[in-house]
């Protein structure tokens, strides 16, 4: 039987726990909350990009709790908006989900179809105990539209439109969505990072 490897998550979301958990589990990796490690700590996220403020959360609270941990930090990018609203992406104004994206829509009003568009970038980073670090990037290209689509997902996903699927984010089935995303695509290159430094050690 596979020795059990324990990680910090720093994150109490329950969805990503699970979506993590599920995605680890394969490599005998169990995935642990700030809350059920008993960590309070919440990191100023002043990295300048996705990669800095993933590495800013892991090291964090793997100092905090003294086990691996892992941190993800994610956000759109509108090749119109100079990459904007970027790592910003979850305080782009005040208010809720709703807010910033109408206020995303606004910005991009007098934009023109072929100049709109975006990805959505997900950096997902690994700190050790032991000082080692590591970090993983996906990318999902799109394009945004004038207005919203679909009733599922969440923050820009009802504008964040993929041509060859003529689906957002927000119209896509969740496991078509966990497939192709960015947050699937920088933990396809974890799970592969992790499995070699799991293998390196056991040398």
């Amino acid at each position: 039987m596979k020795e059990q490897i324990s990680f910090l998550l720093a994150s109490n979301n329950p969805k990503k726990q699970k979506e993590m958990g599920d995605i680890l589990a394969g490599l005998g990796i169990q995935v642990i909350s700030m809350a059920q490690a008993g960590i309070d700590v919440q990191p100023e996220e002043t990295g300048a990009t996705f990669e800095e403020n993933a590495l800013i959360k892991a090291k964090a609270v793997c100092q905090a709790g003294g086990l691996p941990a892992l941190a993800d930090d994610s956000g759109l990018a509108v090749e119109a908006l100079g990459g904007a609203p970027g790592v910003h992406s979850a305080r782009y104004c005040p208010g809720t989900d709703w807010d910033r994206l109408a206020f995303l829509l606004k910005n991009m009003e007098n934009i023109p179809e072929e100049k709109r568009g975006a990805k959505f970038v997900s950096a997902v980073a690994c700190a050790w105990p032991d000082g080692r670090t590591a970090v993983w990037r996906g990318e999902c290209p799109g394009v945004l539209l004038q207005a919203p689509r679909g009733q599922g997902g969440f923050g820009y996903d009802p504008i964040f439109y993929l041509p060859e699927y003529g689906q957002t984010f927000a119209e896509m089935s969740q496991q078509l969505k966990n497939k192709i995303s960015h947050r699937a695509r920088a933990m396809e290159q974890c799970v592969a990072g992790l499995a070699e430094q799991i293998k390196t050690a056991g040398k």
